[in-house]
């Protein structure tokens, strides 16, 4: 069952971008991350971190490019997620244009639960409960 779709607000800062002030590629996934850490909850995740030693990871990634962001946009991440059995996560996660009529970029990204040594690791149900 998929999640329902949660939206997160990104500025573009000049930082971002390259030298025509397009968005460079690899800065969609902090956006990500950031977007699905708002999704989950940063104080949960500190708090499976430090008292359970459960954290996540990127374990798969596959981005389409479709359209470039610029320089000062405020874009709208959009994120779903639906658990993959035991320890995995399937995350959808769009990057939209302001006034867009399409994602300018779309990404499935897998994530799995693991622990300080780096084993797999159940997800915890707290996490991912709507």
């Amino acid at each position: 069952m998929q999640s329902q779709i949660f939206h997160f607000p990104v500025q573009i800062y000049y930082e971002d971008t390259d030298h025509s002030g397009v968005v460079y590629h690899p800065n969609f996934l902090k956006y990500f991350e950031r977007a699905r850490e708002h999704v989950i909850d940063s104080e949960l995740l500190a708090r499976l971190w430090n008292e359970q030693g459960l954290g996540f990871a990127v374990y798969k990634v596959s981005c389409l490019f479709q359209d470039g962001v610029l320089f000062s946009e405020v874009c709208d991440i959009r994120s779903s997620y639906e658990t993959d059995g035991k320890y995995k996560t399937l995350w959808h996660q769009e990057v939209w244009r302001p006034g867009a009529k399409k994602a300018a970029v779309v990404a499935d990204i897998e994530m799995v639960c693991l622990d300080k040594s780096k084993r797999l690791q159940p997800l915890p149900p707290e996490v991912f409960q709507q």
